[in-house]
């Protein structure tokens, strides 16, 4: 398997519309076991991504669907920046084979 987890910050007052969008995209991915976002309940400006794949090249080709380009194309004005980024390997867990 293979995992994201992610910081991604909106512009202020904003991030409720780019957590909407971010919905837009994310119904039907081939290879997606596990998509979860998640509100900061600090920063008011950030989401939590938390993603599981059968693999990177699920991941991949996930960004090439044209629903997923039209949801970027759409929040990208709205994202001020991902504050990181890592990369893992799930083994398991509630959901997951």
């Amino acid at each position: 398997m293979y995992g994201l987890i992610g910081k991604m910050r909106s512009v202020p007052g904003k991030r409720e519309e780019l957590l909407a969008l971010v919905f837009t995209a994310t119904s039907k991915l081939p290879g997606c076991l596990s998509y979860i976002v998640a509100r900061d309940p600090v920063d008011t400006t950030a989401l939590w991504i938390t993603e599981v794949w059968t693999d990177a090249a699920s991941h991949k080709a996930s960004l090439a669907l044209p629903e997923v380009q039209a949801a970027i194309t759409k929040a990208r004005p709205l994202i001020v920046g991902f504050e990181f980024q890592v990369e893992t390997e799930p083994v398991g867990g509630i959901g997951l084979p």
